[in-house]
């Protein structure tokens, strides 16, 4: 009996395939979350997503995991945006730009907030460096506003965070969000460097 081989790199499309679904059903889940919550059916999910449930469950064996996923693809999204968003825009447009994304960011993550927190109580959930993360974007964009003169040399990036979340969560909890971008286009400007005085 003779056996056919097997074609080169025949495993390879399978691989993509997985990955595309994967991808496909965080992009699914996302948007779920974002209307809803994350107590939204997996098999709506899935469906949505054009998979069937076992392979989402393949990709994601509990609800857990695939908030888990879902938040890390956003905080991913949010904290490598301001390299490219420097490339794109003058530093004080991209801070300004990169604020929006932290905002949706923020948004979403409200939709996932009961999972994630009984998720990282009992540690189901890995707990990110959220906090330290968005920081550490905003110290970017901070830094090469200095380095141009646009962006106050003196601010705490830590202190920009503080003030951030401040806003977002006053306006989600007075059902205000289009405070928001009012709100931030304030920071933006305390964050600009002084005009020089002549007295």
């Amino acid at each position: 009996m003779s056996l056919e081989p097997t074609p080169p790199g025949a495993g390879r499309p399978a691989r993509a395939d997985a990955r595309r679904n994967r991808e496909k059903l965080i992009v699914s889940a996302r948007a779920a979350f974002a209307l809803a919550d994350d107590t939204v059916p997996l098999e709506a999910i899935a469906r949505e997503a054009g998979v069937g449930i076992g392979t989402l469950y393949r990709h994601f064996p509990t609800r857990e995991a695939l908030v888990e996923a879902v938040y890390a693809a956003e905080l991913d999204n949010v904290t490598t945006s301001a390299p490219v968003l420097l490339a794109e825009f003058p530093p004080e447009a991209a801070l300004r730009a990169w604020m929006d994304r932290y905002a949706s960011f923020f948004a979403s993550k409200r939709g996932m907030a009961d999972t994630l927190r009984a998720g990282w109580a009992s540690g189901s959930i890995a707990t990110p460096a959220t906090r330290e993360r968005i920081t550490a974007a905003i110290a970017t964009i901070l830094d090469s506003g200095a380095r141009t003169g646009t962006l106050r040399a003196d601010v705490d990036p830590g202190d920009v965070t503080t003030m951030l979340l401040g806003i977002f969560l006053s306006t989600a909890a007075s059902n205000t969000p289009e405070r928001t971008g009012p709100l931030l286009d304030l920071v933006v400007d305390a964050l600009r460097p002084p005009p020089d005085r002549k007295d």
